[in-house]
């Protein structure tokens, strides 16, 4: 008897073993033609096996075979038999919609779908597995049904708001999106990052982004204490540009919060990093009537003279402004000492004293007071030494000049600011008239480390051998280098007649497109935006072939992206040069740029 049973037991066992193994085989194999796209042989199989198992992963590999080979019949007499023998299982009648779906039977499907959803129980694991069943069947409408639905039951606004959000993410559902992020940041204010990276990942425009601001504004006139709500309306403000109206919510809302001003001097700082200078200055002027005790008045301070410094750069100035200018650095010094850490002040002082007050004496006895300064890094006096090389070529001491660059290039060689040096020596050079040495020294930091330097060593190169091939192009460059460096001692409207001459005194010459670069560059500086755009559109359409030509590319599309809001246009420029110049130093910053315009990117708070 013993024996018999043993007996027994050994059969079994062995036959599970034969099935099990026979299994695997028939799975490798079914895998194998569902792979291969084979659907009617892999359906032979897996309805085996799943008749053999029940394993729900074998029925869904069936189920989309028999889907695939469209066998609508069968597979819906499958699965109302499946629903009958297991009546709790929610994914067969989902299935069943399916079939429907695929078959052109949408009113049959939505209401076996709605049916199901009815039925949910009131608990969190089953809404959640029943809208996963749908998501899986990419059933997308009827999954985000079964949460709304869900959230009823459970008598729970912010119930599923993850999972809604993910898919009305996935779907582009902006409406939905922007309603369901203004819900949860009610409660969860920390999602506020994650709220602007998925608004910005599917905004396609300032329509979208009107969408948000009307929501907004919406619910800030019956929640006006909730000051997330603020910090989006002024990101999104941000996102389209609007940078006064943003900066008119900002203090009002540091007004009504009484804030320490941190929030706001962020965003003062983010409108400097997007050349907003004029927005920037009222910014950090609104934090200095908080008061010394303010713990950003000093950083605001010094932002403020900052940023007007670059808006002198930008051609945005008066002389009056700029001695004014020039009085906030000097007070900023006899306030704080000459230390290291107030050097800057000392440097952009002596800038504004060389480059546009013209008193040189005055900016180079500052620049070698910087020198004496105790407790600066070497790195910071190497950038000093250049700025006085740079002012002893406004003194007409030349040699001076390329001795304090060779010291630069010397004790950091190989090294971008010893790189910086030697280009600038020859810059001198070039300037001089020496064309064949700059050419030489151009021609060995065209392999520098330093992209920059890098790309202009070689443009300088390109620039000096192109136009040294006849007597009349030799003398053409040589009123270019003299219109260059009047250029370098700021006197535009002086250059720009020197390079208006070299047509008429050598006409044909080979410097045309050099000419309109050049003009172009000015013309930004002084702010001449239509005569900008007019020469670097020549210049795009006449000289194809120019070394220029990613410069220019760049330069307009910049132009028309941060001052004459032609976004259109500005993409269209930057796929240009992405597509024409893969290898220019603009390629990657294009692709960045072009990639915001598009929406992939935004600004952070």
């Amino acid at each position: 008897m013993l024996l018999k049973k043993f007996s027994l037991i050994a059969f079994f066992t062995f036959s599970f073993f034969l099935l099990h193994a026979q299994n695997s085989v028939d799975e490798a194999l079914a895998y194998q033609y569902y792979q291969q796209a084979e659907y009617d042989k892999a359906a032979v199989i897996l309805e085996k096996l799943f008749n053999q198992t029940k394993d729900d992963n074998y029925f869904e590999l069936y189920f989309t075979s028999l889907i695939k080979i469209k066998k609508y019949a069968e597979a819906e007499n499958i699965l109302k038999k499946l629903i009958k023998q297991f009546p709790l299982k929610t994914q067969y009648p989902i299935a069943l919609g399916r079939v429907f779906l695929e078959n052109g039977r949408t009113e049959d499907a939505n209401k076996v779908f709605l049916e199901v959803i009815a039925k949910v129980q009131k608990d969190e694991f089953s809404i959640r597995e029943l809208a996963n069943h749908f998501y899986r069947f990419e059933a997308y409408d009827m999954s985000i049904n079964t949460f709304i639905q869900g959230r009823k039951l459970l008598a729970d606004e912010q119930a599923f708001i993850y999972e809604l959000i993910g898919i009305y993410r996935f779907k582009k559902n902006k409406v939905k999106l922007i309603e369901e992020y203004i819900s949860a940041l009610a409660v969860t204010p920390q999602l506020l990052p994650q709220a602007q990276n998925a608004f910005a990942s599917i905004f396609e425009g300032n329509s979208d982004y009107q969408l948000l601001q009307v929501a907004l504004l919406k619910k800030l006139q019956k929640a006006t204490d909730i000051e997330v709500f603020n910090q989006l309306l002024i990101w999104q403000f941000l996102q389209q540009q609007q940078y006064e109206i943003a900066l008119r919510q900002l203090i009002a809302q540091d007004k009504r919060t009484k804030d320490d001003g941190a929030f706001l001097y962020n965003t003062a700082n983010t409108f400097v990093a997007n050349k907003a200078y004029l927005t920037a200055v009222k910014a950090y002027e609104y934090l200095l009537t908080k008061g010394k005790t303010s713990q950003y008045y000093l950083a605001a301070r010094i932002q403020l003279v900052n940023t007007k410094f670059e808006l002198a750069l930008t051609g945005k100035y008066e002389d009056k402004e700029i001695n004014q200018l020039a009085d906030q650095y000097k007070s900023i010094l006899e306030e704080y000492g000459k230390t290291s850490q107030t050097m800057f002040a000392l440097q952009r002082w002596a800038y504004l004293q060389a480059y546009y007050l013209n008193d040189l004496k005055k900016a180079e006895a500052a620049l070698e007071e910087c020198l004496t300064i105790p407790e600066i890094a070497a790195i910071d006096v190497g950038r000093i030494k250049l700025e006085l090389g740079d002012t002893y070529i406004l003194t007409q001491q030349p040699w001076e000049a390329v001795l304090i660059y060779e010291q630069v290039a010397k004790q950091f060689e190989n090294q971008p600011i010893g790189n910086d040096a030697k280009f600038r020596s020859t810059k001198l050079s070039f300037y001089q008239g020496d064309f064949k040495y700059a050419k030489s020294q151009a021609d060995v930091l065209k392999a520098s480390t330093s992209q920059l330097i890098a790309n202009d060593a070689l443009n300088l190169s390109l620039l000096i051998s192109d136009n040294l091939q006849s007597k009349n192009d030799s003398l053409a460059l040589l009123i270019y280098a003299e219109a260059e460096m009047i250029q370098f001692k700021n006197k535009p409207e002086l250059a720009l007649s020197k390079l208006d001459s070299i047509g008429i005194v050598y006409p044909n010459n080979s410097l045309n497109d050099d000419i309109l670069m050049s003009k172009a560059k000015i013309f930004l500086k002084i702010n001449e935006l239509a005569k900008a755009v007019e020469v670097l559109k020549e210049m795009i359409s006449d000289h194809p072939e120019s070394i220029w030509m990613d410069d220019a590319l760049f330069l307009l599309a910049d132009l028309l992206e941060n001052k004459l809001n032609d976004v259109a246009q500005a993409k269209v420029l930057y796929q240009k040069l992405m597509n024409d110049y893969p290898g220019s130093m603009f390629n990657a910053e294009a692709r960045k740029r072009f990639r915001n315009l598009r929406g992939d990117n935004f600004i952070p708070l």
